[in-house]
């Protein structure tokens, strides 16, 4: 079990990332586009630096939903390795058998 602090943590970037998303989109394509003056493009380059560090999608961890275990972590499912194979052993997840030979 990973720690309730870091967990939080990491849950307060994505609310983060989620509230400035619209913001960053508007900015970063501002300061991409060519048609505009380079000023204009630094002047937005600017205003995205001044944006908090943890709104930025990239500082989100993926973390286990059971656990919140940041390794071993299947996107399709939110579940580490571990969570995975004991929630399959119970018979929680559908379609999932564990395999025996």
């Amino acid at each position: 079990m990973a720690k309730t602090s870091s967990i939080e943590k990491n849950k307060r970037r994505a609310k983060l990332a989620k509230q400035y998303a619209p913001k960053r989109a508007a900015l970063k394509a501002k300061a991409k586009d060519a048609s505009l003056s380079f000023e204009e493009r630094f002047a937005a380059q600017l205003k995205l630096a001044e944006l908090p560090r943890n709104a930025s999608p990239v500082r989100v961890r993926n973390r286990c939903e059971v656990s919140g275990r940041p390794r071993g972590y299947y996107r399709k499912l939110k579940l580490s390795r571990i969570a995975l194979r004991e929630l399959g052993s119970m018979g929680m997840i559908p379609g999932l058998v564990k395999s025996s030979w």
